[in-house]
């Protein structure tokens, strides 16, 4: 394996790994919309995120500004009612996002079977490996 340590495009540089959605509460959500594809109640995305409030309202307003999201608000028996969604940009972006951090799980996979491989191999004679 070789690693480059100086310029250029590093090899786990993972571009794909999208800021946005890598933060952990952002991830939640989107990961609860797009397993909900006709949208959530603000209370029931909140329950299933295990966030606050203010801390749920915060999120959606940053996924809203990107695209990925859409909230919808309503009336449902004269009580106010807000249903969050993904949007069709959300959901590609969200699966390339997944593919990147699969990228990421078989890159590591993989460093830590040549590591154990070196490992095994490290001080023995080349007529013995």
């Amino acid at each position: 394996m070789k690693i480059k340590i100086s310029g250029g495009d590093g090899r786990f540089a993972y571009e794909g790994l999208d800021r946005v959605i890598h933060e952990r509460a952002r991830l939640s959500v989107l990961t609860s919309l797009i397993t909900n594809p006709k949208g959530l109640i603000f209370n029931d995305l909140k329950q299933l995120c295990s966030l606050t409030d203010g801390n749920l309202s915060r999120h959606l307003r940053v996924l809203d500004t990107v695209g990925m999201v859409e909230i919808l608000k309503g009336h449902n028996r004269n009580r106010p009612q807000t249903i969050c969604r993904i949007t069709p940009a959300g959901r590609i972006r969200y699966l390339e996002y997944l593919a990147t951090l699969e990228q990421v799980v078989k890159d590591a996979v993989n460093g830590t079977k040549e590591e154990s491989a070196a490992t095994v191999t490290r001080g023995l004679t080349p007529s013995q490996v």
